[in-house]
């Protein structure tokens, strides 16, 4: 199955077996950096460590095996799955104490890892999320248009336009008459053109609901284009295409993605500033590890940062679900809290389920500044 929304995610973090511990394995298997040799021994040595730790764990012998059991379904997934995918990423949860299992593609390379915990670890399954807007790829010239969906890795035709548009004139007859009339004619022609451009744009978004509209079109027709738009797009469109309408698929999709880091770094730096902002003014923000989980515990998060791939270990209240660095009994229900591998990826998983946004910021930034974590506050307790 593609990871392809936040739904999947919050689906999947909700599963807990109160008996068995559940195993989660992500794999890089970008074949445009990685040869098949490279790919199938990096899954060797990830299996291979991964039995040496549960061998060495001081679990009871049903743990053990279970753990066991999910190594060995992996190994016989991707035996038959690694490599016949195009998509460069690979995640699998599996808990076969409880019969649990759950596989996505993933649209980029996530860092390859196996870790054994209470639940499954959707740090990374976020992060990507994150990081991937949903996108409308409209390239327009004078006669033609194509549109294209560009999301988690793939770029998909959508739909293509072609209108019968007169050529330009360049001369006409007496005194530029008949000239005038034929270019009135042109332009009557490449404004219906326009029109069924921006109808078709605006149909289209109402059955993708995408993020962005990347606009690939000429310097002299793009305002008269953009005054057709629906003024729900105008606010989506980024500039920035080179390509034309007979572009292929993966043309559009390298450009869109160098267009959308330009993107996520734009809106991580708006993001930053105003984080910094609300916090040296004593603001609706907060920094640091223990005044994040904090927040997350009283409901206070509207939006929670952290630098990409930062971890920490921490605790967790089975009972509650609230999170903490060091107590070990809660403070709300006073039962024994749980030790977690990284608290970050708890943190993930409490945003999601409050409702509140989760940004993962590039390093090195100006969080890195603030404990690598932070979050802006709907309101303060």
């Amino acid at each position: 199955m593609k990871l392809e929304n936040l739904s999947q995610v919050e689906k999947l973090s909700k599963f807990r077996s109160s008996e068995f511990l559940t195993t989660s394995f992500y794999l890089d298997r970008d074949k445009s950096r990685l040869t098949k040799k490279e790919i199938s021994l990096a899954l060797k040595n990830i299996l291979h460590q991964g039995r040496q730790r549960i061998q060495e764990a001081n679990l009871s012998k049903p743990l053990k095996e279970s753990l066991s059991a999910d190594l060995d379904k992996i190994n016989a997934y991707c035996a038959q799955h690694i490599l016949g995918s195009s998509l460069p990423g690979l995640a699998v949860f599996s808990c076969q104490g409880e019969r649990f299992w759950q596989d996505f593609d993933l649209g980029s390379a996530p860092r390859s890892r196996l870790l054994f915990d209470h639940n499954p670890y959707v740090k990374p399954l976020s992060a990507l999320l994150d990081e991937s807007h949903r996108l409308c790829v409209l390239l327009v010239d004078r006669r033609e248009a194509s549109w294209f969906s560009v999301h988690l890795g793939e770029a998909k035709p959508l739909d293509r336009l072609k209108s019968d548009v007169p050529s330009k004139v360049t001369e006409g007859g007496f005194e530029g008459t008949e000239s005038k009339r034929i270019e009135r004619h042109v332009e009557a022609h490449l404004m219906e053109h326009f029109k069924k451009v921006a109808h078709l744009t605006f149909e289209l978004f109402k059955a993708q609901n995408f993020d962005f509209l990347l606009l690939g079109c000429a310097d002299e027709h793009r305002a008269e284009l953009q005054s057709h738009l629906h003024p729900y797009l105008k606010n989506k469109i980024r500039n920035g295409l080179k390509l034309k309408p007979g572009a292929s698929s993966d043309q559009v999709l390298q450009e869109s993605n160098e267009l959308e880091k330009m993107l996520k770094k734009r809106e991580e730096d708006s993001l930053l500033l105003k984080f910094v902002s609300e916090l040296e003014k004593g603001g609706l923000a907060v920094s640091g590890l223990r005044d994040s989980l904090r927040s997350l515990n009283s409901g206070e998060t509207l939006v929670l940062l952290l630098s990409r791939d930062y971890s920490a270990p921490g605790r967790l209240c089975p009972r509650c679900r609230l999170l903490y660095i060091e107590e070990k009994t809660c403070p709300g229900c006073q039962k024994p809290t749980e030790a977690v591998i990284d608290i970050l990826d708890e943190a993930v998983e409490l945003a999601l389920d409050k409702r509140s946004g989760v940004k993962h910021i590039s390093p090195s930034s100006r969080l890195d500044h603030y404990g690598k974590v932070g979050a802006l506050l709907r309101y303060k307790a």
